[in-house]
C-alpha cells in the first residue's frame, strides 16, 4: 500500500507537472500613469491583459511626483507621464535609455460644473457667484500649470487668484468639484468623458490656443518583453482608438 500511494503521487505530480508546462508563465507588469489616465486605462488593462497574459498593476498619481518617486527608486516598470518632459529627464539623470521614451497623446482641459450648479461653465470663471475654482497644483501637475497658463492668457487669473483651491493631482481636482470644496474646476477632458461621469455635470472646453501643449510622454524604466508589449499596444490601433474615445488628442494631430 505504501508503494502504491507513493506510485499514485508521483502520477498526480507527473501530470500537474506536464500541465503547468503547457501554461505560459504569468507576465508581471507595474505602472506609474498620470492621472487624467485613471478611465482609460481601467478599461484598456483589461483589454491588455487579456490580449497578453500579462498582469498589469498600474498607480495613478501627479507626473512631478511619479518623476520624484522614480529618481529615489520607486520600482516601476514604465512611466506614463502627463507631460513628455518628465520622461525626458529621467534620460537625462541617466535612469532611461535615451529610445525608451515614447510620445503617446495629447492632453485637453475643460471647465466643469456638476449638473445642479446654476453656474454655465463657459461663463462660470468670470461669474461672481463663483466662491471657489479647483485646479491642479501647477507645481507638480502638467494639467495644473496648463489651467493656470489659460487663466493668464484669457485675462481671467487675476481675478480669481482668491479663490483658487489646488488638488494634489488632477483626479483631486475633479473631486473637489464634485463633492462641492469646489464650485467649479479646470480638469482633463479625459476625465469627464468617462462612463461614470455622464449625467454628473457640465463643461466647456477651453481653446486649446489658451495653454501650451499638453503633450504627454511614456518611457520604458526597465526593458522587458512585456514593457516593450504594453507600449506597442498603446501606440497601435486598440490603445489610439481608446485615447481618442476620452477625448485625447494623437501624437501630429
Amino acid at each position: 500500500m505504501p508503494a502504491l500511494r507513493s506510485a499514485v503521487a508521483a502520477g498526480l505530480l507527473a501530470i500537474l507537472s506536464s500541465a503547468c508546462g503547457h501554461r505560459a508563465p504569468a507576465r508581471k507588469l507595474t505602472v506609474a500613469a498620470a492621472a487624467d489616465l485613471q478611465f482609460a486605462l481601467a478599461e484598456g488593462a483589461q483589454q491588455f491583459q487579456q490580449q497578453t497574459h500579462t498582469a498589469l498593476t498600474v498607480s495613478y498619481g501627479s507626473s512631478g511626483n511619479f518623476y520624484a518617486q522614480i529618481r529615489n527608486g520607486a520600482p516601476f516598470d514604465v512611466f506614463l507621464s502627463a507631460d513628455v518632459e518628465y520622461p525626458r529627464h529621467l534620460v537625462r539623470d541617466g535612469i532611461a535609455a535615451a529610445d525608451s521614451v515614447f510620445p503617446y497623446a495629447d492632453g485637453k482641459i475643460a471647465v466643469w460644473v456638476p449638473s445642479a450648479s446654476k453656474l454655465d461653465p463657459a461663463t462660470a470663471v468670470q461669474d461672481p457667484a463663483l466662491r471657489r475654482l479647483a485646479i491642479a497644483n501647477p507645481q507638480h501637475a502638467p494639467y495644473g500649470r496648463a489651467a493656470d497658463a489659460a487663466l493668464h492668457k484669457l485675462g481671467l487669473y487675476d481675478g480669481v487668484a482668491k479663490k483658487i483651491v489646488m488638488g494634489e493631482n488632477i483626479s483631486q481636482t475633479l473631486e473637489f468639484a464634485q463633492s462641492g470644496a469646489a464650485d467649479a474646476g479646470i480638469v482633463a477632458l479625459s476625465l469627464i468623458l468617462a462612463p461614470n461621469m455622464r449625467g454628473q455635470g457640465r463643461y466647456w472646453e477651453l481653446p486649446v490656443n489658451s495653454y501650451p501643449k499638453i503633450e504627454q510622454g511614456g518611457v520604458i524604466l526597465k526593458d522587458s518583453p512585456a514593457a516593450r508589449q504594453f507600449r506597442d499596444w498603446l501606440l497601435g490601433p486598440s490603445g489610439r482608438a481608446l485615447l481618442q474615445q476620452f477625448g485625447f488628442s494623437l501624437p501630429g494631430e
